[in-house]
């Protein structure tokens, strides 16, 4: 156990423990998520959420998987995370496939990709993918009913 003079001057908890304590009673929001990176990814992310937002005006905002998630007719739209080096968007494989070519220059996998935090976000192909999805969803739940 540490002493009490080994501790921390503020005597505040490591930021970690208290984003493990927000996520395990959910009690985590969008901005306390974003509030726990350092400010250069804050940045980047508020960007991220305000295109989504901006392109997704109906879609209901929360935490799932630990990151931010957006959901439009009762169907996941995407998720965004913050990474050391990279910010992660989630758009579900078939918002990764219907841009494959302009994806092709950034590390991804079958429905995610990495934009390096060393080069500008494309903010124009994420508000491209965002409404891509919001109408893929619309048109499921218009099938489903």
């Amino acid at each position: 156990m540490l002493s009490h003079e080994s501790r921390c001057e503020t005597d505040k908890p490591p930021k970690r423990v208290i984003i493990v304590y927000l996520i395990k009673f959910n009690t985590m929001t969008v901005d306390s998520y974003i509030k726990s990176f350092p400010e250069n990814i804050q940045t980047r992310l508020i960007q991220i959420r305000a295109t989504i937002i901006k392109n997704a005006p109906d879609a209901t905002e929360s935490i799932a998987y630990r990151m931010p998630a957006y959901k439009t007719n009762g169907k996941t739209l995407v998720y965004f995370a913050g990474f050391k080096n990279h910010i992660g968007f989630y758009a579900t494989p078939t918002g990764h496939t219907g841009f494959a070519e302009e994806l092709s220059k950034y590390k991804h996998g079958k429905g995610s990709v990495q934009f390096p935090l060393d080069k500008p976000l494309p903010i124009k192909l994420i508000a491209q993918i965002v409404r891509f999805r919001v109408i893929e969803n619309l048109e499921k739940s218009k099938k489903l009913k």
